[in-house]
């Protein structure tokens, strides 16, 4: 590491971004994935949104959920995918300081968000499994908006004080982050001044988060499996199995990789840094991309939808050019 010097003029305005450390020279290569991955996320997340919006039987609270869903992971990896793949392409490491704060603040706000929309999209499936008759009277329009609103207040509330706290503390040059997007850990190490504040509270604040959510779902999960193991159909048992399986599996990807990231970053100096830089990657570019096939495609109901809303465009399409 580059030996940091406290130069007299504390108030850096630029940043430099390394991208994955230690394996640049296999950037491009590493770029081939990342985008396809963010290609899948815009088509796959773009497609649930305009299905779910153009079949009115679709307005349902699973299928709301699935909607913050997609816009979330659209935003989260909107926010990090273009610059790395700036990074990756052209070399160009430069991001102003104002810009790497708003990423920041961007990525760990949504993935907060993602976090309790699980947890609400798992809280769904527990009521429609096991509580089918009173599925709309406990999930009316006014509750699916309320849990979504207490999802972005939550990561506004947690997140807000991270960014302000970084805002405030002098960076030392050089101003380079080890990192392929503005991880707060990462940025953090550039401070000068005493950040104990920042480490600590960013720290508990994602294990409160990982943690909590990831027992709750894991909780309503187990119900569920519970009930499911008392139906008496095994084909309806195979069924609802399959589907649980898939989504505790995209669900994993998104809670381990991200909590060990940020545990590395913060216990293991000794690993190498790109270890650490790729799973923070994986937890933000492979979930979006996988979401929208997971609980989207795999729906009944949806398949359904995007064969209608395909039919409804052809008679159009046909109409028109008649």
């Amino acid at each position: 590491t580059m030996s940091r010097s406290c130069p007299t003029n504390t108030s850096l305005s630029e940043l430099h971004l390394t991208g994955i450390p230690g394996l640049q020279h296999l950037h491009r290569w590493i770029s081939i994935p990342f985008c396809i991955m963010y290609l899948l996320t815009l088509a796959g997340n773009s497609t649930l949104l305009c299905v779910i919006k153009a079949d009115p039987s679709l307005h349902l609270p699973m299928f709301l959920f699935l909607s913050m869903l997609a816009v979330i992971d659209l935003v989260m990896s909107t926010s990090i995918t273009p610059k790395m793949l700036d990074i990756f392409w052209f070399h160009s490491t430069a991001i102003s300081l104002d810009a790497c704060l708003t990423q920041m603040y961007f990525v760990h706000a949504f993935s907060v968000m993602e976090s309790g929309v699980l947890v609400a999209m798992a809280f769904d499936r527990y009521v429609a499994i096991c509580n089918p008759l009173r599925y709309l009277s406990i999930l009316t329009s006014p509750v699916v908006a309320a849990i979504g609103l207490a999802t972005l207040l939550r990561a506004v509330v947690f997140m807000s004080p991270l960014t302000f706290q970084i805002r405030r503390l002098p960076l030392c040059s050089p101003a380079v982050v080890d990192h392929s997007y503005c991880e707060h850990m990462a940025v953090l190490r550039l401070a000068c001044g005493d950040a104990t504040f920042s480490n600590t509270y960013s720290l508990s604040v994602s294990t409160y988060v990982g943690s909590l959510d990831s027992l709750l779902i894991a909780l309503s999960y187990a119900l569920i499996l519970r009930a499911v193991l008392g139906l008496s159909s095994p084909q309806a048992r195979k069924k609802a199995f399959g589907t649980c399986g898939s989504h505790l599996c995209v669900m994993a990807l998104f809670y381990i990789p991200g909590l060990l990231s940020m545990y590395m970053e913060r216990y293991h100096q000794d690993l190498p840094p790109h270890v650490q830089v790729l799973l923070a990657d994986i937890y933000l570019l492979i979930p979006p991309a996988l979401n929208p096939l997971i609980y989207g495609i795999r729906t009944k109901q949806i398949r359904e939808g995007a064969r209608k809303v395909i039919t409804r465009r052809r008679s159009i399409a046909g109409e028109v050019g008649a």
